[in-house]
């Protein structure tokens, strides 16, 4: 696609293309990675991530951690606290106490759909809040306060 050769702007043009992929597969929960289309359409990383702002402004995609990009449904419910906030909440989901072990970085990564350095950085968080105890290369990192609602928000 060619800027020149377009009145509305190829962005907004690789914009339409995706919002009719969302609408006619409702299976699909995450745009393609940025790369792929830019690839795919011969154009910079700046015009996909203005069509993919043009889908964001429109409400039928969102960033996440990592760069990637949601599809985002009516009626969709999405947590959107930051990211340490859900991790504190696997203490009291996963009914841990004081001391049991807590989850590796890459079991939250996979259950969060985030990379692992993310995941590392909001366990820091935690640690430094005193939620966690300090974890190192091969060793687990423990529960050392359950924290309450307060203590999260």
């Amino acid at each position: 696609m060619s800027q020149a050769a377009s009145p509305r702007g190829t962005f907004q043009q690789i914009a339409d293309v995706l919002k009719k992929e969302i609408d006619d597969d409702r299976e699909m929960a995450e745009l393609p990675a940025v790369s792929v289309l830019m690839q795919k359409y011969g154009v910079s990383r700046g015009v996909v991530l203005r069509a993919f702002q043009v889908l964001r402004g429109n409400g039928d995609a969102e960033p996440v951690p990592g760069g990637r990009w949601r599809v985002v449904r009516s009626g969709q419910v999405v947590d959107r606290r930051p990211l340490e906030e859900q991790i504190a909440a696997v203490v009291t989901d996963d009914r841990l106490s004081v001391g049991a072990p807590f989850p590796s970085a890459s079991a939250l990564a996979t259950r969060f759909g985030v990379s692992r350095p993310t995941v590392t950085k909001a366990l820091d968080k935690l640690e430094a809040a005193g939620v966690l105890t300090g974890g190192g290369q091969g060793k687990v990192r423990t529960v050392r306060a359950v924290p309450n609602r307060e203590e999260r928000s």
